[in-house]
């Protein structure tokens, strides 16, 4: 008796498409609202990925093809042309400017006889650390195969990337990495130092390159040019390691 009272108004339930608007709308809203900004904050973040990573090929190839030594001024230059083509706001901390992004560019080189890459110069803007040889063990695997006395330009970046909404995506350091091989010249140099081109300085130091025309440069042969590699030393302030 009491299923064929029941089941007729289950099934009337089931059929029954009457309501009210206000309160499903109510219940769906918050629901949207929270989808919607995952999706954007989801989005934003893969965005801004791509963006750091395109300007950091833009830095590398715009290095790729100095023939120029690079000094100091260059480095501060291309850190502000990051800021901007990451659209990051610039703060100015006296004259400088200050991005919430860090900068590395390192040259690389590589010796076949003993089967090792160098750290020929590194310079980093922001909070980044200048590279070191004994630092490269890590990159080692991500490196490309080189011919002997080769050159590459590493670029790397970091920006730390807040999410606007909190949908469960924690802060994040958004990294990129590149490297390049020179274009137009074997060599990137950092400016100041002897640049073993055979540039004919009297006061180049001895035991310097192969072919370094100076008079107390060494006796060998370098007819292909194998030997022009940047002579290796320590870090001043703006981070030059040669």
């Amino acid at each position: 008796m009491l299923k064929t009272k029941i089941a007729p108004r289950l099934r009337r339930f089931t059929r029954d498409s009457e309501g009210y608007i206000t309160v499903e709308v109510a219940i769906m809203i918050p629901i949207l609202f929270v989808l919607f900004a995952a999706s954007w904050v989801l989005f934003d973040a893969f965005r801004q990925n791509a963006v750091d990573q395109k300007a950091n090929y833009a830095i590398g190839d715009m290095l790729s093809r100095e023939t120029e030594a690079i000094d100091a001024g260059y480095i501060d230059n291309t850190y502000r042309l990051l800021g901007l083509l990451t659209r990051n706001s610039v703060e100015y901390v006296g004259n400088e400017a200050e991005y919430p992004l860090d900068m590395r560019i390192t040259i690389v080189s590589y010796r076949e006889s003993n089967d090792k890459y160098s750290v020929e110069w590194s310079a980093a803007r922001g909070d980044a650390e200048l590279l070191r040889t004994q630092d490269l063990d890590p990159y080692l695997p991500r490196l490309p195969s080189m011919m002997d006395s080769g050159q590459i330009i590493l670029v790397e970046t970091w920006e730390d990337y807040f999410p606007v909404f909190n949908v469960g995506l924690d802060p994040l350091v958004i990294r990129t990495y590149s490297f390049t091989h020179p274009r137009y010249a074997p060599q990137v140099l950092w400016a100041g130092e002897n640049n073993g081109w055979g540039n004919g300085d009297q006061d180049a130091p001895g035991n310097s390159l192969c072919n370094n025309n100076a008079e107390n440069a060494t006796d060998c042969n370098n007819e292909d040019g194998s030997q022009n590699i940047e002579p290796n030393g320590g870090y001043d302030y703006y981070g030059y390691d040669g």
